[in-house]
């Protein structure tokens, strides 16, 4: 498995689009193709490339504006993630774990060979899945963590801490009334 290389299983024929086409267009194609990311070249060069949810965010941040006028390029994230073809299976899914991203598009001295994603990879191998799971519970599991941190306990007087039963002054922390003790204990 580690002597599988990129070019080995990715995409060959990358859905594209030139860095001038609208994003209604761009909706479009991804509608008919049923994918969730475009490539943005000029030929064979690689120039960017735009997800659903970049689509999405222009939705929202540049409502008053109408997706015939945005193009492409104007949307496509500036830093992109590429991956050479001669890299391994294994390279691509530790970028992609590195960097949060479902799909990397193949790219040697700026010509766009392909692109590879979460789902060529399991499809070929799906052995991979479980390390797969794992990323999406730590990522679910920060954002847990940043939930917690952003509550702050609320102050609620005194009487019995729900999490050691002693009486005390307590807080509201989470959705219990728990005393300064089993707080700095959390």
């Amino acid at each position: 498995m580690k002597n599988l290389l990129v070019s080995d299983i990715m995409t060959r024929d990358p859905i594209k689009v030139g860095p001038n086409t609208n994003l209604l267009e761009c909706s479009k194609i991804m509608v008919r193709k049923k994918t969730g990311s475009l490539i943005i070249s000029e030929g064979k060069k690689f120039i960017g490339i735009i997800t659903t949810h970049d689509i999405l965010w222009a939705l929202i941040k540049k409502s008053k504006e109408d997706l015939g006028k945005i193009k492409a390029i104007d949307i496509s994230p500036k830093k992109i993630a590429t991956i050479k073809p001669n890299n391994t299976i294994e390279d691509a899914m530790n970028k992609m774990k590195k960097m949060k991203f479902e799909r990397l598009p193949v790219v040697l001295e700026n010509e766009l060979l392909g692109l590879i994603t979460i789902k060529d990879i399991l499809n070929f191998n799906p052995e991979f899945y479980p390390e797969l799971e794992e990323f999406a519970m730590i990522k679910e599991e920060e954002e847990k963590l940043n939930r917690i941190k952003s509550k702050k306990p609320e102050s609620a007087g005194d009487g019995i801490c729900e999490e050691c039963g002693k009486r005390n002054f307590l807080s509201r922390f989470n959705g219990m009334l728990i005393c300064e003790n089993c707080m700095s204990s959390m």
